[in-house]
């Protein structure tokens, strides 16, 4: 499942760059295959580091630091060797974020499969009232 579409890289970068970055053979068209492709190899990236923090992927409730950060990793690898200082930064602070979330250090705010599987079966007990008076039985 993809992190990120086509159209949040257009919001958040512009059609412009992401035509510099991916343009089909025309040039007048953003080429949806190399753009999925990214966006492809950018969840999949997140998905080895949310899978190692005990989350189950692909994540089906994304929390839209996921979706920044999936555009980031996307965009990078769209720039290949002409990826900018900025595109450089963004990516390694995705990274970075990542890495934390696989530690334990930052949690996603959404349940893991660890906590789920915790909670499951647990029998809760709770002691009642005395039904009938402490008298003689």
């Amino acid at each position: 499942m993809p992190y990120c579409t086509q159209a949040d890289l257009v919001e958040r970068f512009g059609e412009n760059e992401l035509l510099d970055l991916a343009s089909d053979d025309t040039g007048l068209a953003i080429d949806a295959p190399v753009v999925d492709g990214a966006i492809a190899d950018a969840s999949g990236e997140i998905d080895g580091y949310v899978s190692a923090a005990g989350y189950t992927v692909p994540l089906s409730n994304v929390p839209r630091i996921i979706t920044a950060y999936a555009c980031d990793i996307a965009r990078y690898r769209l720039s290949d060797d002409r990826a900018t200082e900025q595109v450089t930064k963004r990516y390694n602070d995705a990274v970075k974020f990542l890495r934390s979330v696989a530690k334990g250090e930052v949690r996603l705010g959404i349940a893991s499969s660890e906590s789920a599987a915790g909670s499951a079966g647990n029998v809760m007990m709770e002691t009642g009232r005395r039904v009938f008076g402490g008298g003689g039985f």
